[in-house]
């Protein structure tokens, strides 16, 4: 069985027995002192490495408060301003909340946007993951989320490394899951190595030879109950057919799910969590490991990847919770940002995390914010874009966007345009046959970033 998430060997070994760390410093006293990370940022930047455009997105359950992270407002009267002071970050003129440090020392590589504008009132995860509002008439199929539509658009980089790979635990509040692939069917739909299918990736004693005679049984079956299927589900089911062979007999996306395969120390640097506490009951774990996998998971060839983060909502007692969990992720997000750049990846691999919308300016009678959909935040990074800059104001009790409001068509515009897509010309076909454009209204990419 191999290591999703979990303490990690000691000293993993490659096949020829060699401990990962010896090789590690044979690497580095082979090649002139470099560091590993150093040579495979040497190689990308020679080109000497296959390259494609990725995204991670981490979707911050329950609606994270702006004005408690990324846009600290102390002038406000402390019934709005609340107890967290700001602090600066490398960059002038940029100051977030004190309790996310490691983000304030790396500002120049990260963008926070504190002029989200357009968001849905409800707890639901659909705007965050498909950057349309939910449809009230769903007759020709909801819109798919970011990585159903670049799945159907790019496909796979490898074949035995799916395009899109979910590590979103399922929530039991059910409009914080991920909506699916909406009218470009089950064939779309994510991998998920974070639930049941993970026992599924391991042979379990079945010889490649026995897995081959079944592959071959199946496909001696009888096509007529595919003509009867006008969903599409059939067809689905038999590209995840297709799929969990190709995996079975691979073992490349088996080795990137594996951390005990990564050096202990980089796993240690984003901290740990328990996959079985799901915060306040209904959101996600808080596993900052997710993030290193997101990371081992585009290194393989997987185009998105989302990931689920803890859980936002506080009513009561934000500023414990608060406190937690910016401390947490701050940790958690540094870590993989400068991976992504120690490899050689900062240009290819985009990195967003936001939530569905803000929290109310005003501090409620149990210290807590409330819903406010009128203004929410965002944290960019990596995707070759401008870093080191904020975009967007809010007015001085953070509860409306002043300055360069950002809407949620425009982020998309931007994470696909990342990924080589023209969202000006491509399209996808809806169930009555209609091309549908990949953003709502005309969004263009963000111009302060590409």
């Amino acid at each position: 069985m191999i290591t999703i998430v979990g303490q990690p060997d000691k000293h993993p070994q490659f096949c020829d027995k060699i401990a990962r760390r010896n090789f590690l410093k044979i690497g580095a006293l082979g090649f002139g002192g470099l560091t590993l990370p150093q040579l495979l940022a040497a190689e990308a930047q020679a080109g000497a490495r296959s390259s494609h455009k990725s995204v991670i997105m981490i979707y911050l359950v329950g609606g994270p408060p702006h004005q408690d992270m990324f846009d600290i407002k102390t002038e406000a009267p402390r019934e709005i301003a609340g107890p967290f002071r700001p602090i600066r970050t490398n960059v002038p003129g940029i100051d977030i909340c004190e309790h996310m440090p490691r983000l304030a020392r790396m500002m120049d590589k990260f963008v926070p946007i504190r002029s989200i504008v357009g968001a849905q009132s409800d707890h639901t995860a659909y705007q965050c993951y498909s950057g349309r509002v939910p449809a009230k008439n769903t007759a020709t199929g909801d819109f798919p989320q970011l990585g159903s539509a670049v799945a159907k658009l790019q496909g796979p980089v490898h074949a035995d490394v799916p395009p899109f790979v979910s590590l979103c635990y399922t929530c039991t509040h059910g409009p914080y899951n991920e909506p699916g692939p909406g009218f470009l069917g089950i064939s779309q739909s994510p991998f998920r190595p974070m639930g049941p299918i993970r026992d599924d990736m391991v042979l379990k004693g079945v010889s490649v030879e026995r897995l081959n005679d079944r592959k071959a049984l199946l496909a001696g079956m009888d096509n007529w109950r595919r003509d009867v299927d006008a969903s599409g589900t059939a067809k689905g089911m038999d590209a995840f057919t297709t799929q969990a062979l190709r995996l079975l007999t691979s073992s490349k996306l088996a080795e990137a799910l594996d951390l005990s395969r990564e050096d202990p120390r980089t796993v240690a640097r984003y901290g740990t969590g328990d996959p079985t506490v799901f915060m306040d009951g209904n959101g996600a774990p808080r596993v900052p490991q997710s993030m290193l996998l997101a990371r081992r998971l585009v290194e393989a060839g997987a185009r998105i990847v989302t990931l689920n983060y803890s859980k936002w909502d506080w009513h009561s007692n934000t500023f414990r919770r608060a406190k937690e969990d910016n401390l947490a992720f701050d940790q958690a997000i540094t870590a993989l940002v400068d991976d992504l750049h120690q490899r050689g990846l900062d240009k290819d691999v985009t990195v967003l995390a936001w939530g569905e919308f803000g929290r109310t300016p005003m501090i409620n009678k149990q210290a807590g914010r409330d819903h406010w959909p009128r203004v929410s935040c965002a944290l960019l990074a990596g995707g070759g874009m401008k870093t080191g800059q904020v975009i967007g104001a809010t007015d001085r009790l953070g509860g409306e966007a002043v300055k360069r409001p950002v809407t949620f068509p425009e982020v998309f515009a931007t994470l696909y345009h990342n990924l080589g897509i023209d969202v000006d010309t491509a399209t996808v076909t809806d169930l009555n046959g209609r091309l549908q454009y990949l953003v709502d209204g005309g969004a263009k990419p963000i111009k302060e970033l590409v």
